[in-house]
């Protein structure tokens, strides 16, 4: 594993947020899980505008500790089917805080909602 590899993997364990840069520099919370960033947008999430239209994306992970750059780096966008990907779905909903309808949070999500796998390109 490379360095910037485990800087990638420990920032964003560490972190719940990070930096994407899309029309401007957009703050967005997120999930580490399998090698990679999962995010949420659309209907009552975050909005990420133009994320939809790019294969690649530009990511900054900043330090938790004095929020410091830590690492920046692309990676590739693809879109998650919510059907097939229960698991990084599961983690991604645990990290969400403040729902106003936790319980129903995933199948909300599948109805109104884009569900997104960012995989560091190396």
């Amino acid at each position: 594993m490379s360095d910037d590899s485990v800087a990638i993997e420990e920032g964003a364990r560490k972190s719940g947020v990070l930096w994407l840069t899309l029309d401007r520099p957009r703050l967005a919370w997120h999930a580490w899980h399998d090698g990679a960033v999962y995010l949420v947008s659309g209907g009552e999430e975050q909005p990420l505008p133009g994320l939809d239209a790019l294969d690649r994306v530009r990511v900054t992970l900043r330090s938790k500790d004095n929020g410091a750059r830590l690492v920046e780096f692309d990676a590739e966008v693809s879109v998650v089917d919510q059907a097939l990907a229960g698991e990084a779905v599961a983690v991604l909903a645990k990290e969400r805080l403040n729902a106003r309808d936790s319980e129903h949070l995933v199948e909300r999500w599948a109805r109104e909602s884009t569900v997104w796998r960012l995989t560091p390109v190396r």
